[in-house]
């Protein structure tokens, strides 16, 4: 949840040192970006505060200096809370006030900011979850308030007593919710009847009808009160009670109105319990962890302390998933997360971060091996064999380890940096555990400046495309081209696509990369067309991401209406692995793409399951044999022999045949004889910008006599 696009935030306080403090952060702060800016009114008096509260535009959130010129210390705090009451309160603080923090905390202040949290990260941060609480305090209040209705829509209890506190009347719901008929009630004392206790301690609860005509005015019962039914059995219930007058306006007696609310406590409890933790572990989930790692950060600097964060994945969970189902994975789940909560101490926390990833808080450490330590128990605990419908499994767990404050200083960082050290860990064989340092913090920079980078390139048209021709063996004439993406990084020139397509895809900017190249080659295709250019078609590869876009087939028909030409100027190349991740989608996206009129090509054949009657479900046209293969037949006989049995059993399956990576005229010679149909390599021509391919078509065209037989 986020705040609104300009939050306002009302500053009481008369002192310019923490105004200008609060000021600078706000104005200055990464966290006040378009989406999410405060405007800061500035006031030096309660009085103009108050004022500003009943009379001005609402108010996002307010930031109280509690000693002020008119009023000083809680009694200011209460006055804000009176006029405000439904506006989140943070105190501007001093360190030597603990006593006063907790006080004001507990009478209804949201927060307590000590003067070194005045900074571009805490103060927006601390006002951002101020407001993001509040929101989601009124949610569950809401959701209070309609369960509420409900159960009042059957009828309240009603129970009257005399000055005395002596039972004169019950209605039917409260004989039903005390337990006690009419008759035996009348006359009894009130005590006897409705026996309330409060919930946290279980010592007896004021008598709200004795209060109400001593004031003689409405009160109301503490909000976790239980009634005691007569027969023992306990629910909670809210009230409300007033005292009765006579005609002259005297008290002569009182009226409590009461129901139980046990359900709609529960419900709230759920929901409350359902927007931080997750469903299937009843772990906290990321929100309430990142909550946790605030908090024992805070404490951790305020005594000097160091903590851990340790990012837990589960090895080969997927095939859990794939080979026994979700329910046994879920419960699988639910083992490990046991596992993990019994492994570390009571003052930890266990955290889901989702899917098959859990997150670990050692909020308190002596020393930094302690964490290397309880990372090699829960890796112990792990290990152990599980037993799940009587199935007996096995699953071990790769970790990653941040340290604070030497790894970072605030969630995210920590968290990053504990990840990063676990993708480490697996990359040095998984089932270990591994600290973040200062190398992968160079890499984190790296995929960091590459991100920001993709995106800039999206908005700026930073990406180029250029086109390595395919080539028939037998006439030597060019019969289709490869579209491969460049980026031209205004500082360091010219980037392969290898240095950034997997950071594309692990940050979802591969989609909006994958319809750039989509609507650049159906462009680049058009104006060739238009300029009177026969052009073979263009091989675009696609991603699994977009496979897996519901409106992907419509995105591809709306690119080709857009520049005028047909379905049949393109060629889609997939690898097995996009294939195979989801037969079914793959299998209806396949089937709509032929449907259009677009050619389907399997690419990198032979790096993956390699099934050739696998893949013959699929409607595919073309299959490309990988370059590691092809660049090896004429040394290897092993790789000679596999690449002649794809192509023979390739073309039993009517699939035509493409190998990559041609280098040598031997290499050609023998995918020639082995019956390959074309070949896409150095040999023939490096992928070129569109205007030198197409002067390459010009002189090598399907019309043309000479045969395109080596690098031009």
């Amino acid at each position: 949840m986020k705040t609104d696009s300009h939050t306002s935030v009302l500053l009481i306080n008369d002192q310019p040192s923490k105004s200008n403090k609060v000021r600078a952060a706000l104005a200055s702060s990464t966290e006040s970006s378009v989406n999410n800016s405060f405007h800061l009114e500035e006031l030096s008096n309660l009085g103009d505060g108050l004022e500003r509260i009943h009379h001005g535009e609402k108010v996002g959130a307010i930031l109280l200096n509690p000693f002020l010129p008119d009023s000083e210390g809680i009694q200011t705090v209460r006055s804000v809370l009176l006029a405000a009451p439904e506006i989140p309160i943070l105190i501007l603080g001093e360190e030597a006030q603990e006593r006063f923090a907790i006080e004001a905390v507990e009478c209804g202040a949201q927060d307590y900011i000590l003067p070194d949290h005045l900074d571009t990260y805490s103060l927006p941060r601390a006002l951002r979850n101020a407001v993001e609480r509040k929101s989601i305090e009124d949610a569950l209040y809401a959701e209070r308030d309609r369960a509420l209705v409900t159960l009042n829509s059957i009828g309240d209890a009603v129970l009257c007593t005399d000055l005395s506190g002596k039972i004169t009347f019950l209605n039917l719901v409260a004989e039903k919710l005390t337990g006690w008929n009419r008759d035996h009630a009348i006359g009894k004392p009130l005590a006897e009847v409705f026996n309330i206790i409060e919930g946290k301690d279980g010592r007896r609860s004021l008598d709200p009808l004795k209060m109400a005509i001593e004031q003689n005015r409405a009160v109301s019962l503490t909000s976790d009160c239980l009634l005691i039914r007569r027969d023992g059995v306990e629910f909670a219930i809210e009230d409300s009670a007033a005292p009765i007058h006579d005609r002259a306006n005297a008290v002569v007696g009182a009226v409590i109105v009461f129901h139980d609310v046990s359900e709609a406590r529960a419900m709230m409890n759920k929901i409350a319990h359902s927007a931080q933790h997750d469903p299937v572990t009843s772990l906290p989930n990321r929100v309430l962890f990142g909550d946790r790692v605030f908090c024992a950060i805070t404490a951790a600097r305020r005594r000097r302390k160091v903590l851990a964060v340790l990012f837990v994945d589960l090895d080969h969970f997927k095939s859990v998933n794939d080979s026994l189902g979700h329910s046994v994975g879920d419960r699988l789940l639910q083992a490990v997360a046991e596992r993990l909560q019994s492994s570390v101490r009571q003052s930890d926390t266990v955290g889901r971060h989702g899917g098959d990833e859990f997150v670990i808080l050692l909020a308190e450490i002596e020393k930094v091996i302690d964490a290397k330590i309880s990372a090699l128990k829960i890796l112990a605990a792990l290990c152990e064999p599980y037993v799940i419908d009587k199935l007996t499994l096995r699953v071990t767990a790769t970790i990653g380890i941040s340290i604070y404050p030497q790894d970072g200083t605030d969630a995210k960082t920590l968290l990053q940096h504990a990840d990063m050290a676990m993708y480490e860990a697996k990359a040095n064989g998984r089932d270990t555990a591994q600290f973040f340092n200062a190398q992968m913090r160079l890499q984190a920079a790296e995929q960091q400046f590459i991100e920001v980078g993709l995106r800039r390139a999206l908005e700026q048209n930073e990406f180029v495309l250029h086109y390595q021709p395919k080539v028939d063996l037998l006439s030597g004439q060019i019969t289709g081209a490869e579209a491969l993406i460049r980026w031209q990084e205004p500082a360091r020139g010219m980037i392969m696509p290898n240095q950034f397509i997997s950071i594309a895809e692990s940050r979802g900017l591969i989609v909006s990369i994958g319809r750039w190249v989509l609507r650049e080659v159906c462009n680049q295709a058009s104006m060739w067309k238009a300029a009177g250019q026969i052009m073979p078609p263009i091989s675009i590869n696609i991603s699994a991401a977009e496979l897996q876009e519901t409106s992907f087939v419509h995105i591809v028909r709306a690119a080709l209406a857009d520049n005028g030409i047909t379905a049949g100027s393109l060629q889609f190349e997939l690898t097995e692995g996009i294939l195979l991740r989801d037969v079914k989608t793959s299998n209806l996206v396949i089937r709509d793409l032929k449907a259009l009129g677009v050619n389907m090509a399997v690419d990198d054949f032979g790096t993956g399951y390699s099934s050739l009657s696998y893949l013959h479900q699929f409607a595919i046209d073309v299959l490309k044999i990988d370059q590691s293969f092809v660049q090896r037949i004429t040394e290897d006989s092993e790789d000679a022999n596999i690449v002649g049995a794809i192509i023979a059993m390739a073309k039993k399956l009517k699939f035509r045949v493409i190998a990559e990576g041609v280098e040598t005229e031997n290499q050609k010679a023998f995918l020639k004889e082995q019956g390959c149909d074309e070949g896409q390599g150095y040999l023939f021509s490096k992928p070129l910008p569109p205007t030198e391919f197409l002067d390459l078509c010009s002189k090598y065209s399907i019309h043309h006599t000479k045969a395109l037989t080596s690098v031009d």
